[in-house]
């Protein structure tokens, strides 16, 4: 963080309760913060040198009628993985999408309607004002996004229903920025700690951030920070950031 001194930092899988958040440590360095998390494996946040206002845990109110779900659905719902912040005038989500394990899990369609649920629930907002949802998305969108598809037929994180219920989020009005701006393939954000994928460049972009038009409009640069993927200990995910004019920050 001190090197690219971002504006707003959102953070997934933090797997740290409330209580245990950081909070003194980044007011030190100029952020406020908001965390949801009950430290288990879970747990996402939003940290501003903005402002922070009017936050949300998870979906908050109830989306629409209570659908009928099992119980590992309704456990997967349940999981602190959704956090929304208003920062400098933008409404922004951190999101942690649950993995989904295999096509034929119970957490598979558990995922799918973890994403039915943010796409009911961002249908509260208004595709013309500044909207940002970032994180773990644990979805490639496309085959240009795993380095190689072959290997990933049959797989969560690249099959048809998933890869649908994004486009979906999409087709409310976001854009994904990192690929608006980079349409190359070969742009990863994750990579296996097995057999050494980080070096041989066997990855995949599942962290994303989807901005509506005007952010997209303001949108000047981003870059995946490979060397934070680097070192002691790393984590199996590098950060993305994206620089936005000045101007969309209401300061």
């Amino acid at each position: 963080m001190a090197y690219a001194q971002p504006d707003v930092v959102c953070l997934q899988e933090t797997k740290l309760a409330d209580a245990a958040f950081p909070a003194l440590a980044f007011q030190a360095l100029g952020y406020e913060s908001a965390h949801f998390g009950d430290g288990r494996w879970n747990g996402v946040a939003v940290l501003s040198r903005i402002g922070l206002d009017h936050v949300t845990d998870g979906f908050g109110d109830p989306v629409g009628p209570e659908p009928v779900v099992g119980d590992v659905t309704a456990a997967v719902l349940a999981e602190r993985r959704m956090i929304t912040a208003t920062c400098g005038g933008i409404q922004v989500t951190s999101v942690y999408v649950p993995n989904g394990r295999s096509l034929d899990a119970d957490q598979y369609p558990a995922k799918l309607e973890w994403l039915a649920r943010l796409r009911a629930w961002l249908a509260r907002s208004r595709p013309d004002a500044p909207v940002v949802i970032c994180g773990d998305f644990n979805i490639a969108p496309t085959d240009a996004d795993v380095y190689d598809p072959a290997r990933f037929v049959g797989a969560t994180h690249t099959s048809d229903a998933e890869r649908a219920a994004l486009a979906d989020l999409e087709a409310w009005g976001l854009e994904d920025v990192f690929r608006l701006l980079y349409p190359q393939s070969g742009l990863y954000t994750w990579w296996d700690y097995r057999a050494g994928d980080f070096h041989n460049h066997r990855g995949m972009r599942i962290d994303l951030m989807l901005v509506s038009a005007p952010l997209a409009r303001a949108a000047r640069w981003g870059l995946i920070d490979r060397n934070a993927r680097k070192g002691k200990l790393p984590s199996d995910h590098a950060p993305l950031v994206i620089d936005f004019d000045d101007a969309v920050w209401r300061r």
